[in-house]
């Protein structure tokens, strides 16, 4: 039997795999992130840790744990909160959840582009607080969705499962990424596709060459209507441009679920005119975060039990 720490409370269910298994859970009374002594302090105390996006399994966590802890199961797609580099040295395995949260995290990014476009946040804020006196035709102009440009940058299940949905909209879709995809709508120039665009949903992974991928350079290359959605990672948008441009209106709206420095938003950004702003809520159903933990949970399962899973990510 292998001790298991859970770093927080996770959806009923997600954890049967290790339960099923005869592990022991290491679990938490509070529904609160572990500190960064406290994962240094624990991790060579367990064989496997299962952790949430918040948490920074780092160099140090890793290398205190070498010797003992056998792999780190993250609740996510993206693993750039892992140091995996180091994982890897210390002969620690990684795994994620790719593929389980592809289509929930499609609706979402389509809700933001449906919302920001038509400035719903700022229509529903006025009828909240009583500023709404009654219908006007020149109320809350927001902009169609339906046979708009959409450009997608980044193009793996995400971005792809976002497109299939803009074509119940009658949009064309073009998109970027890397490397051609041979899919139509290929645009190689990142510049290009911005100023082709109506609206802009990114799709991309976080990495040194995606942090600020979208600065205010960017965004000036984009349509002054134009509507940016970010679903994918804070960094890969710097708020403070954003903020700017949305305030000089060098592009008409923004929908985001995910910020830099998360939970804090830059104040700027909240103030913000034609903005709609979520609490990270991508994945955020309850069939699909309890799929992601139960994925985790048997990627955790399998290292323990000498087997390779298939969402295990190295260096």
């Amino acid at each position: 039997m292998s001790r298991v720490l859970v770093t927080r409370r996770l959806p009923d269910g997600g954890l049967d795999p290790l339960v099923e298994a005869g592990h022991e859970l290491i679990e938490r009374d509070k529904d609160t992130p572990l500190s960064h002594d406290e994962l240094v302090a624990t991790a060579p105390t367990v064989d496997a840790i299962v952790c949430l996006l918040t948490d920074r399994i780092d160099a140090e966590v890793l290398e205190a744990g070498a010797g003992r802890l056998r792999v780190v199961a993250n609740v996510a797609v993206g693993y750039d909160n892992i140091d995996v580099a180091s994982a890897t040295e210390h002969g620690i395995a990684v795994c994620n959840t790719p593929g389980v949260l592809d289509e929930t995290t499609a609706d979402l990014a389509f809700l933001l582009i449906l919302a920001a476009s038509r400035l719903a946040s700022d229509a529903e804020a006025d009828l909240r607080d009583g500023r709404w006196e009654g219908w006007g035709i020149n109320q809350y102009l927001g902009r169609d969705v339906h046979g708009a440009v959409l450009g997608v940058v980044g193009f793996g299940r995400i971005g792809q499962a976002v497109a299939r949905r803009a074509t119940g909209f009658g949009m064309e879709v073009l998109h970027h990424a890397r490397h051609d995809t041979g899919f139509p709508g290929y645009i190689v120039d990142l510049d290009d596709l911005l100023s082709l665009a109506d609206i802009v949903s990114l799709h991309v992974p976080l990495s040194p060459e995606t942090r600020h991928l979208i600065s205010r350079a960017e965004l000036e290359r984009m349509k002054p209507s134009a509507v940016l959605v970010n679903t994918a990672r804070g960094p890969v948008v710097d708020e403070v441009a954003l903020a700017e441009a949305l305030e000089t209106g060098a592009i008409f709206a923004a929908g985001l679920d995910v910020f830099e420095a998360e939970p804090k938003v830059h104040p700027r950004l909240l103030a913000a005119p034609r903005t709609v702003l979520l609490p990270h809520i991508g994945s955020a159903s309850l069939a699909t975060r309890t799929r992601m933990a139960r994925i985790a949970s048997e990627g955790a399962r399998a290292v323990l039990s000498g087997e390779t899973p298939a969402n295990v990510v190295g260096a």
